[in-house]
Order: C-alpha cells, then structure tokens, then sequence
C-alpha cells in the first residue's frame, strides 16, 4: 500500500476535487498575482508543448512543401498552410481559464465585474467617447 513517504498518489474524491477547486478560485481571487505565480510552472508547460506541436507541424509542413515540388503544386501549397498554421500555433499564448467567484454555499460563479474594475469603461465605450470628442473639436 502506497503511503505518502513512498511516492505513491491516492486520487481525490470527487468531493475533496470540488473542494480543492475552490480554495483555489477562492486564493485566485483574493491574492490573484500570487495566484498567477503559482500557475506560471503549469503554463510555461502548456507553451513548451505548443512548441513541440508547432515544431512538429512545421517539420510535417515542410515536407509536404518538398513532396510538393516533385509531385503537384497543390500537395506544397498545403504544406505551406500547415507551416503558418503551426507556426501561429506555437507563437500564441496558451488560453487562462477564467476564475470566477466562490459563493457563500460554496458554488461558483463567473466574476460579476467580467473582468472590468467598477466604472471602468470597455474599450468601445472608450473608442466612442473619444471619436466623439474629436467630432465636437472639428
């Protein structure tokens, strides 16, 4: 039987799970840069596979541009696509999940403010305000 000195992992219930999922939205949202800290080894995982798959893509691609030149001109335009294609893929970032806020009952919701300070305005409300601006100064 494994135990916690041998290096042996017991899987979470699905309560402990939910639990663990809050206490994390929960530290997410009152201390969110230690939050991002703490999420920064997970992340720059997920970019160094986007690497690998991007440079994966670009390998496969480039051979499809070579088998390309030999056989027809459409076999080496689609290499070329899955060339961009993985490269646009590697150089993106990897998406955040979006943290919500924990209840008092201990459910969870998506942040109320979505993602805006109070009274800040959206960036449209901000483009408008200042064509608007440039409109009266004509």
């Amino acid at each position: 039987m494994p135990g916690p000195t041998t290096g042996g992992s017991v899987p979470l219930s699905d309560h402990e799970q939910k639990m663990l999922e809050q206490m994390e939205q929960a530290l997410a949202a009152e201390d969110p840069k230690f939050a991002s800290q703490m999420q920064g080894s997970s992340l720059a995982s997920m970019q160094r596979r986007r690497w690998l798959i991007g440079a994966v893509g670009i390998v496969l691609g480039l051979a499809l541009v070579l088998v390309g030149v030999n056989t027809t001109m459409w076999v080496g335009a689609i290499g070329f696509a899955v060339m961009v294609t993985a490269a646009v893929f590697a150089a993106t970032p990897p998406r955040r999940a979006a943290l919500g806020v924990v209840r008092g009952d201990g459910s969870t919701a998506p942040h109320p403010s979505g993602g805006r300070k109070k009274g800040q305005k959206s960036f449209m409300d901000r483009l408008d305000d200042r064509w608007e601006k440039r409109q009266n100064n004509w």
